[in-house]
């Protein structure tokens, strides 16, 4: 029993590390991913390279396009007479010329509908750039 009990813990305890996010470098700058509710984001690539890490981005200061990955449901409210939501899987571009060393960004994605939409914003919470789809499939 006791075994057993060591064994639960130290998987709690090892799922809890796997959550932390590394320390950002002050030399770059920092874009965190804020989903919906319901929804997924994740980091894909930058500058059509791929990014190992999904839950953020950390780039040089400048110039940058970012592609996510959303999944989201439409509910049925939306859709007609159909029980179950539909749930659509998208990647998303953004583009940014003026990415700052040392500052955080927060990139936002929702959808209308079918239609999603990926928006970046400032530390101050300043909406200073929007993304387009770059396709999207039903899963």
């Amino acid at each position: 029993m006791r075994t057993l009990l060591f064994a639960a813990g130290t998987l709690v305890l090892l799922s809890g590390c796997a959550s932390f996010l590394p320390r950002a470098d002050p030399n770059q700058a920092w874009i965190d991913l804020a989903p919906g509710d319901n929804d997924s984001l994740h980091a894909l690539q930058v500058d059509e390279r791929d990014w190992a890490d999904t839950r953020y981005f950390e780039v040089q200061p400048g110039n940058h396009e970012l592609t996510v990955r959303y999944q989201f449901a439409v509910m049925p409210s939306n859709i007609g007479p159909v029980d179950e939501p539909l749930w659509r899987d998208c990647q998303l571009n953004l583009s940014y010329k003026h990415f700052t060393a040392g500052q955080r960004y927060q990139l936002q994605a929702g959808s209308i509908g079918f239609r999603p939409w990926i928006k970046l914003y400032d530390q101050q919470q300043k909406l200073i750039g929007q993304g387009e789809p770059a396709g999207c499939q039903r899963t």
